[in-house]
């Protein structure tokens, strides 16, 4: 990955749907070597998935989880992505060793997700963080 895939990269977590043309007239380069770098990054997985991010007017929180030393922490955080409020799902070192980032309707919903979260068998804490404010970078 060089200089200009930043660029691009940069310019798509901002907006996703900045239109190839506009990538390339603010990088100096051609839309043709945007698409064919997007799709180059996309077949690399360097480009996971294309996201929105919202203002809903909900509660988000970030709730940190603390499971067992003897747990498969991808295992759980696969199971824990499949929940309909969690937005991302993070193996983390430190403390905790999964942070699931939610979006719920209110404070009851992020509540719901962190019973469920204190229900698995590996779980051994959790600590929950809500989201105030949100810029993005």
């Amino acid at each position: 990955m060089d200089e200009l895939d930043r660029q691009i990269l940069d310019m798509l977590r901002r907006d996703a749907r900045t239109p190839y043309t506009e990538i390339a007239d603010e990088v100096g380069t051609s839309e043709g070597t945007v698409r064919n770098r997007v799709e180059r990054m996309m077949d690399e997985d360097v480009i996971e998935r294309f996201t929105i991010s919202t203002h809903t007017g909900n509660v988000k929180a970030m709730i940190e989880v603390s499971v067992a030393v003897d747990v498969d922490t991808k295992g759980i955080s696969e199971r824990m992505a499949e929940w309909e409020e969690v937005d991302f799902v993070w193996m983390v070192s430190g403390e905790q060793d999964v942070v699931l980032v939610v979006d719920a309707a209110d404070t009851r919903g992020v509540n719901d997700l962190i019973t469920q979260a204190r229900d698995q068998e590996e779980v051994v804490s959790t600590k929950t963080r809500l989201i105030l404010d949100e810029q993005l970078g």
